[in-house]
């Protein structure tokens, strides 16, 4: 009799979930705490996880076999490719710290932050703490648009030349792409697993996330006829399959900048 109540049980919870549809299956806050947008897609990212949910288990008992405990890590080209491969929740902070270098900062200089906290304000201090990017000239974030804009040329001239003869310029279409970090333009599992790669390899990651947009959605772009247009199809690049599958589109990266290595 129990084993037919179960049994009951388990067909009963089945068939409602056959009922309920995507959007009330999933949470509309995020496992990091963000509120998900009003045109949020529920039924691709819930297959999408379906299939990724089995990529971070095998991931993470990579990791954790790698790490045995160990709360150092040391660059090598084993560890580059564990982590352009995705590092796991649980692992995140401990690499992230270790591969930006904070936490060898930190060993070296206990205390010191909190000195700063509780000590003077120093204007000098700060000035030197901002970047050229949150400056009010903004000449980093300039910097690299120019930079970007020079790579395009050599990577996917057809589109330098639409925005050359449209007179579109690159910080009107990326600048949010640099400032943000692809935060709240991608999603959140891609954005991470960008991340990832820019603590680990740094900057140069940024143009590589940006080119591989821009050149997988080459004849997308192409098809503007003008101005207007040329900003919509840049707005429209950065939703779709592709971005909300971060495993993938961090191998379609991979090999975009492989690529692009080979023929230059």
């Amino acid at each position: 009799m129990d084993k037919q109540n179960g049994t009951r049980q388990t067909e009963n919870k089945q068939s409602e979930f056959d009922r309920s549809t995507a959007k009330e299956r999933i949470d509309r806050i995020d496992p990091y705490g963000f509120e998900r947008s009003e045109d949020f897609d529920y039924d691709s990212h819930e297959e999408f996880m379906s299939v990724y949910l089995a990529i971070l288990t095998r991931r993470s008992i990579k990791w954790s076999k790698l790490l045995k405990g160990n709360n150092k890590v040391v660059k090598n080209i084993k560890v580059k490719r564990y982590v352009r491969k995705g590092i796991p929740n649980e692992h995140r902070s401990l690499i992230w710290m270790a591969a930006s270098g904070a936490q060898a900062q930190l060993e070296q200089n206990p205390g010191y932050y909190r000195k700063l906290l509780e000590g003077e304000r120093d204007p000098r201090l700060e000035d030197t703490i901002k970047t050229d990017y949150y400056s009010p000239a903004m000449l980093g974030l300039k910097t690299d648009q120019e930079v970007l804009g020079e790579l395009v040329k050599l990577k996917v001239p057809a589109v330098a030349e639409l925005m050359e003869t449209h007179n579109v310029m690159w910080t009107l279409v990326v600048s949010r792409w640099f400032i943000c970090l692809f935060i709240d333009i991608l999603p959140v599992e891609t954005v991470l697993r960008i991340w990832d790669c820019l603590f680990y390899e740094g900057s140069k990651i940024i143009f590589r996330v940006a080119l591989t947009l821009i050149k997988h959605n080459q004849a997308h772009i192409q098809q503007a006829t003008n101005f207007p247009d040329i900003c919509d199809k840049f707005k429209e690049i950065i939703r779709g399959e592709l971005v909300d599958d971060c495993h993938t589109f961090m191998q379609v990266s991979a090999f975009v900048f492989q690529l692009n290595n080979h023929t230059n």
